[in-house]
């Protein structure tokens, strides 16, 4: 795989071909770890200057926590969590909402993306916008409340 060609194409302008590519990048790594060799070039796109890019990045690096032996996302998380506030709302929607794959996959993170979801400052946003992330943000909290409350009560 040239995961050049495939960084240019997550990248590249053809908007619509993009976000097909990620999604279908997305649904093969839910299915196996074929791009999990790839997650450090993945997660570089979290610091794109484009938000659709980071949407991308956002979905794809939550897809593969689930193949991470190697503590890769943990050392990214709080790269990751930052985008919790990101300067786009609709990132921060994205980001928030990709967080319960995350926690079910690595469960021992949940302390620290509960932490960032509470200290979230949404005063950055619209107004028509922050009812809209607290929303996410409460809705992903008690999810992952009920998957870690069943964890436990499964061991």
């Amino acid at each position: 795989m040239d995961i050049d060609a495939c960084i240019a194409r997550l990248t590249g302008k053809d908007a619509k071909d993009a976000y097909a590519f990620a999604q279908q990048i997305t649904a093969e790594s839910w299915e196996s770890d074929a791009w999990y060799p790839y997650f450090d070039q993945l997660a570089a796109l979290l610091r794109h200057k484009n938000s659709l890019v980071r949407n991308r990045a956002i979905s794809i690096l939550a897809a593969n926590a689930r193949w991470d032996t190697d503590g890769k996302f943990d050392a990214l998380l709080d790269e990751y969590l930052s985008h919790v506030t990101d300067r786009k709302p609709i990132t921060a929607r994205q980001c928030v909402a990709a967080l319960p794959e995350i926690a079910a996959a690595k469960p021992e993170l949940i302390p620290q993306i509960r932490a960032a979801l509470e200290q979230a400052d949404l005063s950055g946003y619209p107004d028509s916008m922050q009812p809209l992330i607290l929303k996410d943000i409460v809705t992903v909290l008690r999810k992952i409340d009920g998957e870690h409350d069943e964890r436990d009560r499964s061991n």
